[in-house]
């Protein structure tokens, strides 16, 4: 006998007349945090953006997430695709949701961190990307800093500490930012945060 929900109807009907244009729906993208040891300094891939929104700006490596695909896949693709960089273990390290966050429309980004050896990784602007380069990464209690010969890009940041049954969690906010596309200093400073939280001292 087939179950049927308080309208009367299977999960076939119910399936039928079901409408996802009735609700709304976010785009989702997937956006990666390449970390390369470099001696004892880490830098950071960014690529510069050909287009807009934040023409010119830096961001970091990613994209939109097709029908039928993971994010995970989405990640590995747009990597490769706007860097040349392919074959790393891309770990998932957050998802970002803030309204607004992207001037196209409702927009979230799942995040992917890999961090590798600045010798073992060659990276080329490709597809939508205008330019590629490694930042050297500075970030203290209130400032983030990414520089390199072809910018220096800056935010103001402020660290919320909060206690719970999981323990102390330390969270980034963005006061002010420069240079950086979207909400991106915001993501990076997050991924440093749950760096060193592994042990790894960025």
């Amino acid at each position: 006998m087939e179950l049927r929900d308080k309208n009367g109807l299977t999960e076939k009907e119910f399936l039928a007349a079901y409408k996802p244009g009735d609700y709304p729906r976010p785009s989702v993208t997937a956006d990666n945090l390449i970390f390369a040891k470099d001696g004892d300094k880490y830098r950071l891939l960014m690529v510069k953006r050909g287009g807009h929104p934040c023409l010119g700006m830096w961001a970091l490596p990613g994209g939109f997430s097709n029908p039928g695909e993971t994010v995970d896949s989405a990640a590995a693709r747009e990597l490769e695709e706007e860097t040349g960089i392919k074959g790393l273990h891309l770990e998932q390290a957050g998802l970002f949701s803030t309204p607004g966050r992207d001037p196209r429309t409702w927009v979230m980004t799942c995040a992917f961190i890999s961090v590798v050896n600045m010798g073992d990784v060659k990276a080329k602007a490709a597809d939508d990307a205008d330019d590629v380069c490694w930042f050297e990464v500075n970030f203290s209690e209130n400032r983030l800093e990414l520089s390199s010969p072809k910018a220096v890009l800056t935010a103001e940041i402020q660290l919320e500490r909060e206690n719970s049954w999981a323990g102390e969690t330390v969270k980034a906010r963005v006061l002010r930012s420069e240079g950086f596309a979207f909400d991106h200093a915001e993501i990076i400073s997050s991924a440093v945060l749950k760096l060193r939280n592994m042990g790894i001292e960025i």
